[in-house]
């Protein structure tokens, strides 16, 4: 069979290029190893999430005499929190399954390996093989967790983020090493339903990647909530005893150790590129990633790689973007590159952590002269009457011509507002177009007009 286009993964790259693809009229298929929806939608953003409410839902019950509600005594059922995320999971992949038949895509489960003159090589579950020709191949195979040598994931005791979400009893006792979005929920999820988590990070601040004003309110809340916070830290490595994990480290106080009946490595992502074909095409990587131009193509042409294969950022939504504009570029429409430097990052902890842009640091680095503003959310009456006054929010303008340069966001539902920032940016619009756009109230979202108009010296309600 000959396909204008073949794409291997499923991922929110690979399967969101599918459907593109197929609304411009190419004949795509889609190669799948595993599971439609890719790491994702079945063990990555979607049931994490369903995790993390039941997480909230928990903590809303514990704190229910707040809001004038009594309650009886309440415990999470561990087993049942686990099928329902698993459940949301098996929903969304059923969800893309559908979305594939819906656009006419072929979908071929098997593992793919890229061939030169534009060919595909299956090796189907049944052990037979096939190979099929293209017009163009994406490749969108995504990423595994990074295993340290001081810290082997073995899948029992040294967990990676997979084993986290489907263990079959809740530990005792947890350490989570590495404090970006995957290593921060879940610690924020287990600490949450009553296991004991002691964090630990080898840079000096948690959410390094963050503002670092951000940083240090999501390590003051995080401490609020019992976990324990180990920054300048490196494990060096871990022994076994009698079912439980010893972990060395060396850090602040030189070295330590903790017993704990699990480990949580979540010291980053190693992109899935090995045995594909890459070095029979002649397709050139660096540093473990595909090298690519603004629209995706490599080295060889008919050969583009979007996703945790490609340098920057590997986020679904980033996966997604590149998809459609890789597509868009194939199909002979004129997309624009993506702007790297707008791209909204979001860790759902409570309290939750949004950004794009610059932060103060970056923006002064960079040679601007900067406004800045902050709004706290205890000033504001939504997050009073929400009983959510954590965090604040944070806008970096430009000066001279009133850019917005950055914002960044920690308290309730601010996942749910970076996108006014981004859009905003996207549009080139002012900090004055924000503060001169009327806001509803009461809101959580008054909080960036609020903020902006700290910048100008403006703020009402401070």
């Amino acid at each position: 069979m000959k396909f204008d286009l073949i794409i291997i993964g499923s991922g929110p790259g690979g399967y969101v290029a599918a459907i593109r693809a197929a609304q411009l009229g190419l004949k795509t298929a889609i190669v799948e190893k595993e599971k439609l929806g890719g790491v994702c939608l079945n063990w990555g953003c979607i049931p994490t999430k369903a995790l993390l409410k039941s997480a909230q839902v928990f903590n809303y019950i514990k704190h229910a005499d707040d809001y004038g509600i009594i309650t009886g005594e309440s415990q999470p059922d561990f087993e049942a929190i686990i099928k329902r995320s698993r459940g949301v999971a098996e929903s969304m992949s059923k969800g893309v399954e559908f979305l594939m038949r819906k656009n006419d895509i072929t979908v071929i489960e098997g593992l793919a390996k890229v061939l030169p003159e534009k060919k595909v090589e299956i090796l189907h579950k049944d052990g037979l093989s096939s190979v099929l020709d293209a017009g163009n191949i994406i490749i969108a195979t995504g990423a595994k967790a990074r295993s340290l040598p001081s810290m082997p994931i073995d899948g029992d005791k040294i967990l990676s983020y997979r084993q986290a979400m489907t263990l079959s009893e809740q530990p005792e006792s947890m350490v989570v090493v590495g404090s970006g979005a995957i290593g921060l929920e879940f610690a924020y999820f287990y600490n949450s339903i009553g296991t004991k988590v002691t964090l630990v990070e080898y840079l000096p601040r948690i959410a390094p990647m963050e503002d670092e004003e951000v940083s240090k309110q999501l390590e003051r809340s995080l401490k609020k909530s019992k976990i324990k916070i180990m920054t300048s830290t490196e494990v060096t490595g871990v022994e076994m005893n009698d079912g439980k994990v010893s972990v060395k480290m060396t850090g602040k106080k030189g070295e330590t150790e903790i017993i704990a009946d699990v480990v949580l490595s979540a010291v980053g992502i190693t992109p899935n590129i090995e045995n594909i074909g890459l070095e029979e095409v002649g397709i050139r990587t660096e540093k473990g990633r595909i090298l690519v131009n603004d629209f995706y193509q490599t080295n060889i042409p008919g050969y583009f790689a979007i996703g945790d294969v490609i340098p920057g950022p590997a986020l679904a939504h980033v996966a997604s973007a590149e998809g459609i504009t890789c597509i868009e570029k194939i199909a002979g429409l004129d997309p624009e590159p993506i702007d790297y430097t707008n791209i909204p990052g979001a860790i759902y902890t409570h309290p939750e952590v949004a950004s794009t842009g610059y932060t103060e640091k970056e923006a002064l680095e960079k040679g601007y002269e900067i406004l800045v503003g902050k709004f706290p959310f205890t000033a504001s009456g939504k997050a009073k009457a929400a009983g959510h006054t954590e965090g604040f929010v944070k806008i970096i303008i430009d000066k001279k011509y009133g850019e917005i340069l950055g914002a960044h966001m920690i308290g309730a539902n601010v996942t749910e507002m970076i996108a006014e920032i981004v859009a905003a940016r996207k549009a080139e619009a002012t900090g004055h177009t924000i503060l001169k756009s009327i806001h509803p109230h009461p809101t959580m979202s008054e909080a960036i007009m609020e903020a902006v108009a700290a910048a100008y010296g403006e703020v009402i309600h401070l």
